[in-house]
């Protein structure tokens, strides 16, 4: 294991380094408190040895700023006879042991060797709880692009942390469903997740939603009322549409999250608070900053760690395994089977989706419901552009687009394919079954390098 140890005593940093370094442990020793704290949270070290006094800072404050700062190391406290209240307050303070000196050899090894253990306890939950928040990132968030796995991943690696972390990305694509799977990963994961949209509640009534109020601060609040950093106290807050806060309410917000206090409306006493702030927008933050209407100082406090969700159309390898989620759930609710046709499945694959996976998830529960009993077909699933014009898969385009050769094009292209797979390759069969001459089979087929492709499998049969 690596080791640091802070104390200003030069012949007992030098003894302890001999002592532990021929234990096959990695020893580092500072004997300035400063230069030790900048080294502990700069480097990785798994166990800090720090002495309770010290000029310039004592242990006290080391353990304080390093804890602070989010040091992960067990911290062991040294003191002097004389020094066992200082060293007991180190310990309600977070620090994993002490040792009171004089020491002998033995003590330092034992204390070491069970501090080590602690560690290696302490990675096995943490393995564990990162195969569990798989786990349960797998049962919240259904996807097989490369792109949302890698995002899946960076989500449960921040879990882990109290960090803050800015949910991005358009209308629909799941921004809630993240900060759900990222506190089912947390530590905090026993407490509660309460969310509240920035956008849906005025000015005035969003500050008492947030922070509470006071009896009598204004017209209605007739008792003092918890807001809701005072209920998820312990837990995960998430505050989404957090761009269309007004400036006043951003100021208080930025107070909340560097001080860890909040303050009811109408009151005057702060209280401490200790909640996990996540926060989600649709809205270009950067341009909302440049023309100041949102606090570049909050931006950069909540954009900590960010996660950018892709739209649905970047993502089209997550649509057939998004369907058939929403299917099953719609059969649940439903109470009969719910499946839909190859055919479909191809419409809904190539469709833009502008309104991401919400509006995927209501075109499969529309479609469930007002179906005529079945598999699901292309014309069961009332699928619109983003202009208010219904598309389908037969008028579609791979790319969503509306041009009118293109979606004719892409309408032939399937029709010769699956014409020359009903005729086992055989052009002249599959001309007839299209109704045109074989010139024009041809043609077509030179213009759609796909289906001339797949002829080219087939030739090994002759022209008839």
């Amino acid at each position: 294991m690596r080791l640091l140890i802070v104390d200003d005593d030069v012949s007992l940093r030098q003894s302890l380094a001999l002592l532990l370094g021929d234990s096959g442990h990695s020893v580092e020793t500072e004997g300035d408190p400063d230069r030790a704290l900048a080294r502990a949270l700069a480097e990785e070290f798994e166990i800090i040895l720090c002495d309770v006094r010290m000029p310039k800072m004592d242990g006290l404050t080391f353990l304080r700023r390093y804890r602070a700062s989010e040091g992960a190391a067990l911290l062991i406290m040294m003191s002097a006879y004389g020094n066992e209240d200082a060293a007991i307050a180190a310990l309600r303070e977070g620090a994993y042991d002490y040792l009171p000196k004089p020491f002998r050899p033995d003590e330092v090894t034992i204390t070491i060797r069970k501090a080590e253990e602690r560690e290696r306890l302490r990675r096995e939950v943490e393995t564990l709880r990162s195969n569990l928040g798989m786990d349960v990132v797998r049962d919240l968030v259904v996807s097989e692009s490369r792109a949302m796995r890698d995002l899946l991943e960076l989500a449960s690696r921040v879990a882990r942390h109290n960090t803050t972390v800015l949910i991005t990305g358009e209308s629909g694509t799941g921004k809630e469903v993240i900060a759900r799977a990222i506190h089912r990963m947390s530590p905090r994961s026993e407490r509660g997740f309460t969310t509240i949209n920035c956008a849906a509640i005025p000015e005035q009534l969003l500050e008492s939603e947030l922070f509470g109020h006071t009896k009598g601060s204004f017209t209605g609040a007739n008792a003092d009322r918890a807001g809701l950093f005072e209920l998820a106290d312990g837990g995960t807050l998430l505050l989404d549409e957090i761009g269309e806060l007004s400036p006043g309410l951003q100021a208080k917000l930025l107070r909340v999250l560097e001080e860890g206090e909040i303050r009811r409306v109408g009151g005057r006493e702060s209280r401490k608070v200790d909640v996990r702030v996540l926060a989600a927008t649709a809205r270009p933050l950067e341009q909302a900053v440049e023309n100041g209407s949102f606090r570049a100082d909050l931006f950069y406090r909540l954009n900590v760690v960010r996660l950018h969700l892709p739209p649905l159309r970047e993502r089209p390898d997550d649509v057939p395994a998004l369907l058939a989620h929403f299917a099953r759930q719609a059969a649940q609710r439903l109470g009969h089977p719910v499946s839909v046709t190859p055919a479909a499945l191809t419409a809904l694959t190539h469709h833009s989706w502008p309104g991401n996976v919400r509006e995927l998830r209501n075109a499969v529960e529309r479609a469930a419901v007002l179906g005529g009993g079945g598999p699901l077909d292309s014309k069961d699933f009332a699928l619109t552009n983003g202009t208010g014009a219904h598309t389908n898969g037969a008028t579609a385009s791979a790319n969503g687009s509306l041009d009118l050769k293109s979606q004719v094009e892409v309408v032939e292209r399937k029709a010769i394919l699956r014409a020359l797979e009903a005729s086992g390759g055989n052009r002249r069969q599959a001309a007839v079954l299209l109704g045109v001459s074989l010139r024009t089979l041809f043609y077509k087929m030179r213009r759609f390098p796909t289906a001339e492709r797949m002829q080219e499998r087939k030739d090994q049969q002759p022209l008839q």
